[in-house]
């Protein structure tokens, strides 16, 4: 771990070992994740068809809901958009519903203007916002390019933006950029997306920037920012006399280290990010396989909805072992 703190005396840190105590829901919730009743509902099946639409243009045979389930079905179970088909008309066949089958080809055409609804949160009272982002590779040529051919491909990704709530684990917020796009300039942006109230925001060091407690401020006037200032950090001008939050956790990291001013701040918690982020790509995969921007964007986001319904099947709850 050459970019952790004390990365040195790391090895003397025992493991942390946890218990689930709620096992029997949990394993339940886990089986109910690939259940074709769970994602192919009733609700789906009676919004199937499009309302008649009163503008210029030809009607619509699929509402936004139908499009969003077939969607959520290719992501759930990693299907092509032709095999997403054939899996919908056998389902629809096997129960004896009149409806039609919306082909790979609408599938692909929808998802450029499809809009996914945003997860609301579902923490009682303030959120403590979790900030990070992780990279996904676009479809196309793979590394075996390189060992069979000798060429040097660079490949082709996509930055995601994702805010979870540390209590949920869901993500509330989340937003599809190009790799070059900084981690600190989407932070208003995806504030915006957030109904909730603010009682922390904790990023890694990307995030230490006096614009991002600017915005932060201005939003939520109450609201921690949690972030651990660079190891060439100085004190502000007025650090004496007024405080900034920047101020106060250098003084810190001074009087108790960066170690205890992990523990003392509970800037720990930020894990349950990176733990969330590798939640998604095992379940729904680390590569974006639609070919233009506005359908990556609805198949990111169809992933981040998909895993956030996974949650609310049923979530782990941990104790941790002496």
């Amino acid at each position: 771990m050459p970019f952790k703190a004390n990365a040195a005396c790391r090895h003397r840190i025992p493991k942390q070992r946890y218990r689930v105590t709620n096992w029997a829901e949990y394993d339940a919730s886990l089986r109910q994740r690939g259940s074709l009743t769970v994602w192919f509902s009733g609700e789906a099946i009676a919004a199937w068809r499009a309302e008649p639409r009163r503008t210029w243009g030809g009607q619509p045979h699929y509402s936004a809901l139908a499009i969003r389930t077939a969607l959520t079905l290719r992501a759930v179970f990693r299907l092509a958009l032709r095999q997403t088909e054939g899996l919908i008309g056998s389902l629809l066949q096997l129960l004896g519903l009149d409806l039609a089958v919306p082909d790979h080809s609408t599938l692909s055409r929808r998802a450029e203007t499809l809009e996914v609804p945003k997860s609301s949160p579902s923490s009682r009272g303030p959120v403590h916002l979790l900030v990070d982002s992780t990279g996904l590779r676009l479809f196309g040529p793979g590394e075996w390019l390189v060992e069979k051919h000798g060429t040097q491909r660079r490949r082709s990704w996509r930055k995601l933006h994702v805010r979870v709530d540390a209590e949920t684990g869901q993500i509330l917020a989340s937003e599809l950029t190009t790799s070059d796009v900084d981690d600190g300039s989407r932070v208003e942006p995806l504030l915006d997306q957030i109904t909730a109230p603010l009682a922390s925001l904790i990023g890694d060091g990307a995030s230490d920037q006096a614009g991002i407690y600017d915005i932060v401020a201005k939003h939520y006037p109450e609201a921690d920012v949690i972030v651990p200032p660079r190891s060439t950090a100085v004190p502000s001008d007025m650090a004496e006399s007024t405080p900034t939050q920047r101020d106060r956790h250098l003084q810190s990291i001074a009087e108790h280290g960066r170690m205890g001013w992990q523990r003392r701040s509970q800037y720990n918690r930020r894990a349950l990010v990176e733990a969330s982020i590798s939640r998604l790509k095992r379940m729904i995969g680390n590569a974006l396989h639609l070919r233009t921007e506005h359908r990556r964007a609805t198949e990111a986001a169809i992933a981040v909805q998909t895993l956030n319904r996974m949650l609310e099947l049923g979530r782990p709850k941990c104790v941790r072992i002496a």
